[in-house]
This record gives structure tokens, C-alpha cells and sequence, in this order.
């Protein structure tokens, strides 16, 4: 093995994963940028790395040797110094409304939950970007599991890739569209577990590969970053990753949103909300921007509450989803009334807003929103002081 070789694997870039045996680099993380760079290492043409991310992502190839346009000396350096390895499958389920859960097996014996939400005109992937979750929002499962660590680039982009290949082998099952066209998936939303802004540059890596024509051609309109509202890295997003953006805000004001989001306690909704303001800065054609609000009977439910949040969102651009709280036991909450919800809908529609009522989709399987919880090992890390976000 060359030095160049050994000074890849030495310095492999903090986005990749390592296999067991701690020497490989897992490419299925890298973006273009970062696959360029690889390959000029390895004292190969940087176009190399074009045919390595079609190979990878276009076509769900994870073996070397059947690269058939790559050399075949480049391609035994690569078996030498790197892998593309995803995670396995550890359980897989299907709700009576289409929707599909798979909880996928990490190395270190955590693990993650990605769901599939298929609809008539489109399909929606919900993708992990942490093991747990490092905020404590009291009303969301995957916050009361714990949290481990960030995922790598490749361990998101995986989601993805093996959503493909099982999509793709239901085809040719009992659920083959009558027209014959391959279920795809259309729309990608970074909402199920973790707090994506948290693990700012592996998710930025992973999108990059979501958006290049590439790899998966995604429209900036269809991939979605969820946050609670980490500001530091929303002023970073748009200058690195634009894409469309959901703002997890549930609340009117700060006094109710202190309670439920602790990160509100950090970064106050006016503060939050102007960082939003600059980040889509009147190019809000391009992208979408959507409030989600989970209503929870009693706390932030009531007509009053809907008219502060009119009021609240008066210059700001945006959809509204109305999102009935998904009990789980011991969680203190109880789901607002769907009349309530009605009225709350109503209020914030005669003042202008789209707003929809989420329907809740694969509950019968725990795929719901909020419901995520995987195999966390938990090292105690949540964030219950937030002072330590940075």
C-alpha cells in the first residue's frame, strides 16, 4: 500500500464511517466535493469520483469490482482502502395504510427508524439524523429514549439507499402499481430521529447527495430539514445546503414554548424566527417553508393560542401543519380533540394561512410522528441544560 494510501486512511474525512476493522473508508457518505478529494489523493482523475457517487447512488452498487467503467487497478486500490457499506435491516413492517417502517442495526448495537409514507401522487421518506435525541421536547418518544451519538453521512445517505432497494423489490410483489411505473421515493424530510442541525456537517454531506443530479436529483423543494430551532447553524444552512425547511415551533409564545422545547429558553422565538426570515431572504419560491405545530390538549390548543399564532406569523411565508399529538405512555400529554383542531385550523385559514391537519400515518406500526424510538443506547448526553448548545 502507497503512502498516499496510507495517508487516506489516516485522515479520512470526518463524514465517513469506519468498518470493524477500523482501516476502511466507507465511501457511501461522501458527497462529490468529498469524493473528488478521495480520488486526487489516491492520484486519480477527479472524474472518477462522478462514476463512483452514479454507481453508488444511481444504480445501488456496492461492490468494486463490478464498476465495470472504473480501471481495474483503481478499482484493487479501492478494494485495499475502502468500502460502501449501509446499514443491515433489522426489522421491517408494514402498516395497513401503506406506510413502512424499517429499524436498522448500527455497528456499537444501537439502532435507527426510517419510515416510508406512500400517497398517490408522491412518496416520503422520513430519515434519522442522530441515535436518539439530544433535546428533551417532553411530547416526543424519540426524546425519552436517550441519546447516543451523531450519525454519520453514510449512515443517513443509507436510509435512503436501502429505501430504494426494498421499494424497488416490492415491484415486483403483490403492491406493483397497475401502470406499471416503479415506486420512488419523490420528497425526503430529515424529521424522524434526532435534531438534524446537531449534526450540521454529516447532514449537510448526506443532502448534497439527495440534491446532485448525480445521485438522487432531489429539488431543493423536495428535501426537507426539520429543526427545532438550533439559530447558529440556520444562519450556516443557507449558505452550505439550501433546501426547504420545517421549523418544529408548537407554540404561540415564549411561556409556553419555554415548557415544551427547552432549546426555547437558548433562542427565543423573535430570534428564531428572524434567522428563518434571512435564511429563505425572498427566495421562498424555491423552497418551501412549513410550521409544524402539534397540538396538545390544554397547553397550546385553545382559540386564543391560534389567533397569537396569526398574529405571531404575519410576515412570515409559510404552511401550517397541525400535527395530533401521538400518546405514548407516561408522557403527561393527551391529544387535542379533533374539533379543536377543526377550530384551531379554521382560525389560522380565515386569517390566511394554508394550514392542513396532518393525518396520522402508520400508527398501527409506531411510525407516527414522534413515535420513532429505535435501540438507544443512552449515555446521558441530552441537552437538558441549554446553555451547552452552542
Amino acid at each position: 500500500m502507497s503512502s498516499v494510501e496510507k495517508k487516506l486512511i489516516l485522515q479520512a474525512d470526518k463524514t465517513a464511517d469506519k468498518t470493524e476493522d477500523k482501516t476502511k473508508v466507507n465511501l457511501l457518505g461522501y458527497d462529490l466535493e468529498h469524493m473528488k478529494a478521495f480520488f486526487t489523493e489516491m492520484g486519480e482523475k477527479s472524474f472518477r469520483a462522478v462514476q463512483l457517487v452514479k454507481w453508488i447512488h444511481q444504480f445501488g452498487v456496492d461492490d468494486f469490482a463490478q464498476m465495470s467503467n472504473i480501471s481495474q487497478v483503481c478499482r484493487a486500490k479501492l478494494e485495499q482502502i475502502a468500502i460502501i457499506k449501509a446499514p443491515e435491516i433489522a426489522m421491517e413492517k408494514k402498516s395497513d395504510d401503506g406506510t413502512i417502517k424499517w429499524l436498522m442495526r448500527l455497528e456499537g448495537g444501537n439502532s435507527i427508524e426510517t419510515v416510508f409514507i406512500p400517497e398517490d401522487n408522491r412518496g416520503t421518506l422520513c430519515i434519522s439524523s442522530q441515535v436518539g435525541c439530544a433535546l428533551d421536547c417532553g411530547f416526543c418518544s424519540t426524546a425519552r429514549q436517550g441519546f447516543n451519538r451523531n450519525l454519520s453521512s453514510a449512515e443517513i445517505i443509507a436510509q435512503l439507499w436501502i429505501a430504494n432497494h426494498r421499494l424497488n423489490s416490492y415491484v415486483a410483489g403483490s403492491n406493483k402499481p397497475k401502470n406499471g411505473v416503479k415506486r420512488v421515493i419523490t420528497n425526503v424530510v430529515l424529521m424522524g430521529m434526532g435534531e438534524p442541525l446537531l449534526n450540521f456537517d454529516n447532514v449537510v454531506a448526506a443532502v448534497h447527495l439527495m440534491l446532485d443530479d448525480n445521485a438522487y436529483g432531489l429539488s431543493k423543494r423536495r428535501v426537507t430539514i426539520s429543526t427545532a430551532g438550533v439559530v447558529p447553524a440556520l444562519n450556516r444552512l443557507r449558505e452550505e445546503c439550501d433546501v426547504s425547511l420545517a421549523l418544529s415551533l408548537h407554540a404561540p409564545n415564549d411561556k409556553i414554548r419555554d415548557t415544551i422545547v427547552p432549546l426555547n429558553q437558548k433562542y427565543p422565538i423573535n430570534e428564531l424566527l428572524a434567522a428563518c426570515h434571512n435564511y429563505f431572504h425572498g427566495d421562498i419560491k424555491k423552497k418551501q417553508f412549513i410550521i409544524e405545530y402539534v397540538m396538545l390538549a390544554g397547553v397550546n390548543d385553545s382559540e386564543k393560542n391560534a389567533r397569537e399564532l396569526a398574529l405571531l406569523l404575519n410576515t412570515t411565508p409559510c404552511k401550517i401543519n397541525l400535527i395530533p399529538f401521538n400518546p405514548f405512555p407516561d408522557s403527561g400529554y393527551e391529544s387535542s380533540k379533533m374539533q379543536t383542531i377543526i377550530r384551531f385550523r379554521d382560525i389560522l385559514q380565515q386569517s390566511g394561512y394554508v394550514t392542513m391537519i396532518r393525518k396520522t400515518r402508520g400508527e398501527d406500526i409506531d411510525a407516527a410522528c414522534g413515535q420513532l424510538a429505535g435501540k438507544v443506547k443512552d449515555k446521558s448526553k441530552r441537552l437538558r441544560n441549554v446553555n451547552e448548545i452552542t
